[in-house]
């Protein structure tokens, strides 16, 4: 059976100018969709739910190859912070199981 190796990342985010639950609610839609559509990864908010500027979200990914999970999991955060300046990245982690 071959090696499994599953990549979590967990980004705290900082959503400056966000006034209400649904501009928080449109950001975090469009970011997470848009991971998973370019990226293949699953995603999803998983904490400060109804807290207007932040959000914790999750993101996965299952390969074989924990270099690649790396250099996937890196990706996703210059991508972020090139494609969505309204979601601040205010801590990271990253864990391979």
């Amino acid at each position: 059976m071959p090696r499994i190796a599953i990549g979590l990342c967990t980004l705290e985010l900082h959503l400056p100018g966000v006034e209400s639950l649904k501009d928080k609610r449109s950001i975090l839609k469009s970011l997470l969709k848009r991971l998973h559509n370019t990226f293949n990864v699953a995603t999803s908010e998983v904490d400060y739910h109804d807290t207007w500027d932040a959000s914790v979200i999750a993101i996965v990914t299952v390969t074989t190859s924990t270099h690649h999970i790396d250099q996937t999991l890196s990706t996703i955060i210059n991508w972020i912070e090139k494609n969505y300046p309204d979601a601040q990245i205010v801590n990271q982690e990253i864990e391979i199981v």
